[in-house]
């Protein structure tokens, strides 16, 4: 399974449509296929133009590591140098923190990630969970 351009059409509108009914902030949505590829990407009118290298980073973080925005940022409490070094080794593209979401596909493979950023961290990552769900498959935070 991978990530078509009509799934991240519906995840992007869907967070998008998410965070208007929560009040948040305006967002921009990227999506990437199992590569860190950019499908397709969207900032809100209102959204600062730097968001796209934040959500980048989110989601680009996610599938290098195989591991969702909030285990990133456990890490990054745990072991700082750790994630120092990761953000080397990736030239400082790598943003450690809830909002960068791994895409699964049923057997549990990572098949893209999600990157979300406007509002608090945790708001992001819950918009865009509920995109991904509406696209039909499974996000992990």
């Amino acid at each position: 399974m991978e990530v078509t351009l009509r799934k991240a059409r519906t995840i992007i509108r869907k967070t998008l449509e998410k965070g208007r009914e929560m009040e948040l902030k305006p967002l921009s949505i990227v999506v990437l296929d199992a590569g860190g590829h950019v499908i397709a990407f969207e900032r809100e009118d209102g959204a600062a133009p730097g968001r796209f290298a934040i959500a980048h980073g989110k989601a680009y973080g996610s599938i290098m590591l195989g591991m969702a925005g909030s285990a990133q940022m456990q890490r990054a409490e745990a072991q700082a140098y750790f994630m120092a070094a990761v953000n080397g080794v990736y030239g400082g593209q790598v943003v450690p923190v809830p909002g960068g979401i791994l895409l699964r596909d049923r057997k549990g493979v990572i098949i893209g990630a999600v990157g979300v950023t406007g509002d608090t961290s945790d708001n992001d990552a819950t918009a865009g969970l509920t995109g991904i769900e509406a696209a039909g498959l499974t996000g992990e935070t």
